[in-house]
């Protein structure tokens, strides 16, 4: 197996690893929820004046799905919808106080698990994570040319449900 081959296959083996981990606490703590919708609260969450342009781009989602999505999340009173006294046109979305605590739940579980993997992380010296992060940078840029000019619609591959 060539190096390229055991890079691609050691991120999906992590990957694997780390979602058979998390997901049953997650299914547990943020039951009813998928994970594409909990992924929506928080970047709606971290990001003020979040519209189904900004969320598809994110997401590589199509604008449809976008909406669908949000639709969803404001039928279970989890975001609410707005807009800009200076601009009529365009929708934004918030996270109601149902949504901050579902966001809240889901950054404590995040901080548990990286404390959980903590240990090896303190092993890895500087130069090593400037070397993993140079290269993860690199092969995201690639992939997310590749997304764009195929109209890869990424979401929902490791829902909670």
């Amino acid at each position: 197996m060539s190096k390229d081959e055991q890079v691609i296959m050691g991120f999906r083996d992590i990957l694997n690893k780390i979602v058979s981990l998390n997901k049953p606490k997650m299914k547990d703590s943020l039951k009813g929820f998928k994970s594409s919708e909990v992924h929506c609260i928080e970047y709606i969450g971290r990001n003020v004046d979040s519209n189904v342009t900004k969320l598809a781009e994110s997401f590589y989602m199509t604008r449809g799905a976008i909406s669908k999505l949000t639709k969803k999340l404001i039928k279970k009173s989890i975001i609410e919808s707005y807009r800009k006294p200076d601009n009529k046109k365009e929708i934004y979305f918030r996270l109601t106080e149902q949504g901050k605590v579902i966001n809240k739940v889901h950054d404590e579980l995040h901080k548990e698990f990286q404390e959980r993997d903590k240990s090896v992380f303190e092993q890895v010296t500087e130069e090593q994570f400037d070397i993993i992060l140079s290269f993860i940078a690199k092969y995201s840029s690639h992939l997310d040319a590749e997304i764009k000019k195929q109209g890869v619609d990424i979401i929902n591959q490791n829902d909670f449900e």
